[in-house]
């Protein structure tokens, strides 16, 4: 049986990630052999990940990069069971890294078929499993081009929100950071009328129907009022239409025009957690 140091103890777990006693009995099994204590440690990941493959995955982290021409944008959550390993800084770490590899993939599948630290992303994401003992998998991951993109984390890692702008003028970052901060706060439904689905709209439609119903008024009434409740429905809950929440004297499109009377919000993306 090979000698185990404590240096190759180490050197395991800072590779993987897992526990001094998994290492050990890893290398113990793999009679000292580094990579194969490697593979039996990914193998544990994956028979933890086979069990816990039904649970709810819904803390986490939600992490916003820009690349540094300010003109791309990624939201990932790094998803965990429980609160507990969301704030482990070592768990905010990871998913932090694979959100700066992100921002190089356009899809969800390319980004965990792609090289991590020797690794895919999905391996890795099974040999967490097995380190941490909880179900840990990429929940959101959207991402945003424009001439210039902003973003915002809110606090805790819970929410992560990217901001399109239509020219990276004087002042755009902290407009973007402004409107993302809006949309964390208010989850808006689209950026404007134009972009609500007509499902919704229909649903909205027929909610004021009923209620004006039950207030008693005239049938061939109802359609008008209701397209009037409409626009106070999308008033509320697109993101340029609502009011500004530091000033709601004014809209959001207001206050973006404020800063340049030719700017534009382009877009927006939101990763929420639980």
């Amino acid at each position: 049986m090979a000698k185990i140091t404590a240096a190759e103890v180490n050197r395991l777990r800072k590779t993987t990630g897992a526990g001094m006693m998994d290492c050990k009995t890893a290398l113990v099994e793999a009679d000292g052999d580094f990579e194969t204590a490697i593979e039996i440690l990914r193998k544990k990941g994956q028979k933890v990940a086979a069990k816990r493959a039904d649970r709810d995955s819904s803390e986490g982290a939600a992490i916003a990069k820009v690349n540094d021409a300010n003109t791309n944008g990624v939201i990932i959550s790094l998803n965990c069971e429980t609160d507990f390993v969301a704030k482990n800084d070592s768990f905010v770490t990871l998913a932090t890294e694979l959100a700066d590899l992100a921002i190089n993939f356009d899809s969800k599948d390319a980004f965990l078929a792609s090289d991590y630290k020797g690794m895919t992303v999905q391996e890795k994401l099974i040999e967490q499993t097995g380190v941490i003992g909880e179900k840990i998998e990429i929940g959101g991951f959207e991402k945003l081009s424009a001439p210039f993109v902003g973003s915002y984390i809110h606090a805790g890692n819970k929410i992560a929100v990217l901001t399109g702008l239509s020219a990276a003028v004087a002042g755009a970052d902290e407009v973007a950071k402004d409107v993302s901060m809006q949309a964390a706060a208010m989850n808006p439904v689209a950026l404007n009328e134009d972009g609500v689905d007509q499902s919704v709209i229909d649903k909205e439609i027929e909610i004021a129907k009923d209620q004006l119903r039950q207030e008693g008024k005239p049938e061939a009434m109802l359609e008008n009022i209701a397209k009037g409740k409409l626009k106070r429905f999308f008033k509320d809950n697109t993101l340029v239409n609502q009011d500004f929440i530091k000033d709601s004297k004014q809209s959001v499109s207001q206050y973006v025009k404020s800063v340049d009377s030719k700017l534009e919000v382009t877009g927006f993306k939101r990763v929420a957690l639980g």
